[in-house]
């Protein structure tokens, strides 16, 4: 099986069999008939997944690994807060009627800020220090600002990365680009293995615009739930049987982290079980 299968399927079983629940506490989520969304959870889950071994990707049921990837360059390429720049329709929820998610997410990214260098966006800054000062141990993205949060649709649920690199160079020379991904929530069923794709894609595009190697992505999530209505759904995916994890690369060629598209990634041998369909999302 995939690594991702592996600690996937046991992350679940764990939270199923030793988590506690909030059922009759006063929670946030309701389901679309209004009925209050309780989860069974797991408080500070770290799963390490290393891409120069396979992409993280689940075979218990497939991924969508090119909308994932659209996900992640709107928020660090584009730099977007609106659903019409984005695919995908996981955010068409927490949208106004002009497709705004407030000053959230790609918004975030996009701030710029002053330096005695000259001006950058969080992004911008980043892919600077990884190319003149790779062993900083300041290179940081974060999209949890307090002075914004009251105009956030949705307040960020993975909010912060940190890169860091690390010399243990092979033939070629080049250097590992490491990342960390902070979560404070996530919902293993209908999240947990997009965020580690579209984060294990946006490592390995930082890694090649910058001549590095991709490397491990530590993925910490503070509270790690599976919701009371997806407890079945889970417990049938985790009884399924894994296959081998695909082989996912970028085109070699784009060397510019603003150039890459989703026709950049190469995705190939992508067994997987059955896809699941229309799993109830609570908001």
């Amino acid at each position: 099986m995939s690594r991702a299968d592996d600690l996937f399927i046991g992350m679940c079983r764990d939270i199923i069999d030793n988590g506690t629940t909030t059922e009759g506490q006063k929670v946030r989520p309701v389901w679309p008939d209004g009925t209050p969304a309780y989860t069974v959870k797991k408080f500070g889950v770290c799963n390490r997944y290393d891409l120069r071994e396979e992409f993280p990707a689940l075979t218990l049921r497939r991924t969508g690994l090119k909308s994932c990837m659209d996900e992640i360059l709107w928020i660090y390429q584009r730099k977007s807060n609106n659903i019409h720049d984005l695919k995908p329709h996981i955010w068409d929820e927490w949208a106004d009627e002009t497709g705004s998610i407030g000053k959230a997410y790609g918004y975030q990214i996009g701030q710029v800020s002053h330096y005695a260098d000259g001006d950058y966006d969080q992004m911008d800054r980043v892919l600077k220090d990884l190319r003149e000062t790779p062993f900083s141990r300041r290179i940081i993205t974060n999209m949890y600002t307090f002075a914004d949060l009251s105009e956030m649709h949705l307040y960020p649920c993975a909010y912060s990365v940190t890169y860091n690199v690390t010399d243990d160079r092979r033939e070629d020379g080049r250097l590992t680009l490491n990342m960390v991904l902070n979560q404070r929530s996530q919902d293993v069923l209908a999240a947990n293995n997009w965020n580690v794709c579209q984060y294990a894609i946006l490592l390995m595009m930082v890694a090649q615009a910058s001549g590095m190697v991709a490397g491990e992505l530590v993925h910490m999530i503070v509270d790690a739930h599976i919701y009371d209505r997806h407890v079945p759904i889970v417990e049938e995916l985790i009884s399924r049987t894994p296959h081998p994890a695909p082989k996912v690369s970028l085109n070699p060629d784009v060397t510019d982290f603003y150039a890459f598209t989703t026709d950049d990634l190469i995705v190939e041998d992508y067994q997987t079980g059955e896809q699941i369909r229309d799993i109830p999302i609570a908001i």
